[in-house]
């Protein structure tokens, strides 16, 4: 369900979005706010979902992950319990960086990274196919990263 924003708490996201680590004080001064209203209302965005969380974006090459796959999984059977196990095996592994649920014919797309195709061979055969209800695995290997955001665009009109 969609939540109403006003156009100062959508200026509020749009300036957390390109940095969250900006002081209250600096975004009151730019979204024309009291510090303490600024501070309220960001704790409102916070209390009622709209923020999930402050994170970190770490530049995975820089520490050594040279290796960016999507892979598209099938489970079969494709039931509760096999989503269950796939789903809490998938959680253990930091090399996993996103998991997404889809519709036609895979069930599964995981981001992962790591540090070279070795690692990325050994993760994929001793860690991930270790789940038995995993019948199909297929790797797609990025070339090149050529836009890269986590910004939800937000608009005025909207």
């Amino acid at each position: 369900m969609a939540i109403t924003l006003d156009h100062i708490d959508k200026a509020i996201l749009r300036e957390l979005q390109e940095d969250a680590s900006i002081s209250n004080l600096d975004l009151s001064k730019k979204i024309g706010l009291s510090p303490s209203a600024c501070l309220a209302r960001k704790k409102n965005l916070i209390e009622i979902g709209v923020i999930k969380k402050f994170a970190t974006i770490v530049d995975e090459k820089k520490l050594g992950m040279e290796v960016l796959a999507f892979v598209f999984i099938n489970l079969s059977p494709l039931n509760r319990k096999t989503i269950h196990s796939f789903l809490e095996d998938i959680n253990k592994y930091s090399q996993i960086q996103e998991c997404y649920t889809l519709t036609g014919s895979h069930d599964y797309l995981l981001k992962i990274v790591a540090k070279d195709m070795i690692s990325y061979r050994n993760f994929i055969i001793d860690s991930l196919m270790q789940n038995a209800s995993i019948s199909f695995v297929e790797t797609s290997m990025v070339i090149g990263v050529d836009k890269r955001t986590v910004y939800v665009p937000i608009h005025e009109d909207e």
